[in-house]
């Protein structure tokens, strides 16, 4: 993939990411990082499930840095990072064409 190929981070305030968060919270990790990292299928999951359901979890297995990690996602899929708690990621990317969260403003 090139660098114009790559999708940016999408940035949100601090209150979209306090309110994703929130309506996170009683999710289950849909998604988990094994061993080997951030692979190609691991990205392709959470696209889909980015798609399917806008705010997802992602379990990582004992990354390396886990904030960095955290960010390679968000970057990968073109998604916001709301949370990183323990070594479980919150991110959120909305629906292209149908959203379903609404943001507060």
């Amino acid at each position: 993939m090139t660098d114009e190929e790559t999708p940016k981070a999408l940035q949100l305030d601090n209150k979209a990411k306090r309110y994703l968060k929130s309506m996170a919270h009683h999710m289950r990790a849909v998604v988990t990082v094994g061993q080997h990292g951030v692979t190609e299928g691991v990205i392709g999951a959470i696209d889909a499930a980015l798609l399917q359901h806008e705010l997802i979890k992602v379990r990582m297995h004992e990354p390396d840095n886990k904030k960095s990690a955290a960010q390679a996602l968000a970057t990968q899929t073109g998604s916001c990072l709301c949370a990183l708690i323990g070594h479980t990621v919150v991110l959120y990317r909305p629906h292209p064409e149908e959203p379903e969260i609404k943001l507060p403003r």
